[in-house]
């Protein structure tokens, strides 16, 4: 008898990229920029999109993906009482949202009436970074309380993502968090990553993360028109 090995990982992570390929596909026909928010549990990915959606009314429409391993759905609503469509997604215990989720939620989503859509992946800095979802871009928020060892001790989350958000930059006076220690090791994981530092609750440095989102929203919707 001839015994076969399958590699399950492999093929469940191709067969996540084709959907996310389709998801991409059919973002980029509405004319729709995504973004793939990751983050541990508490950086203020909610608060980050609450202040997005703030800051670009009038701007540009914003449609909200929103995960959790419960069905408790604070953060959608949150982000539907400052202004935003929004679906929740109860991953049922799942660490991480793949491309097939991502797809029943847009299902859910009036796409033709979105210009950007913010994906709130679940909390974590382990598994999310290995699934493809169709985003055009992977943004990682870290938050001054969680320690400046986090790129040494998740390097494959920051050296995959395009943008890295500091948050929290309020509370550096009163934290032992060494800011060149921090920006060592993104750089020595993803050399030249763009970093933007802000603090969600005092609202400074939030305006150029407002100009790095209008700025590839209106590039994606001129492309699409």
């Amino acid at each position: 008898m001839t015994v076969k090995t399958i590699q399950v990982a492999q093929s469940v992570l191709s067969a996540n990229r084709e959907i996310a390929e389709r998801n991409r596909a059919k973002l980029d026909a509405a004319g729709i920029v995504a973004v793939n928010l990751m983050a541990s549990p508490g950086a203020g990915k909610t608060s980050l999109i609450e202040r997005t959606i703030e800051g670009v009314e009038g701007q540009l429409r914003i449609g909200m993906i929103n995960s959790d391993t419960s069905a408790a759905a604070m953060d959608a609503e949150r982000a539907e009482r400052a202004g935003a469509v929004s679906v929740h997604l109860n991953t049922a215990g799942r660490c991480h949202l793949d491309a097939g989720m991502v797809r029943d939620a847009m299902d859910c989503l009036p796409l033709r009436d979105i210009d950007l859509l913010l994906i709130e992946n679940i909390g974590n800095l382990v598994c999310p970074v290995s699934w493809q979802l169709g985003s055009h871009w992977n943004v990682l928020i870290g938050s001054t309380p969680e320690g400046d060892d986090k790129p040494y001790k998740y390097p494959r989350m920051y050296s995959g993502v395009d943008v890295l958000v500091i948050n929290k930059t309020d509370l550096l006076p009163f934290l032992s968090f060494d800011i060149d220690y921090f920006t060592r090791g993104v750089r020595a994981l993803n050399h030249g990553l763009r970093t933007i530092p802000l603090s969600c609750r005092s609202r400074v440095g939030l305006e150029e993360w407002f100009e790095w989102i209008e700025s590839i929203a209106v590039r994606r919707t001129a492309v699409a028109q």
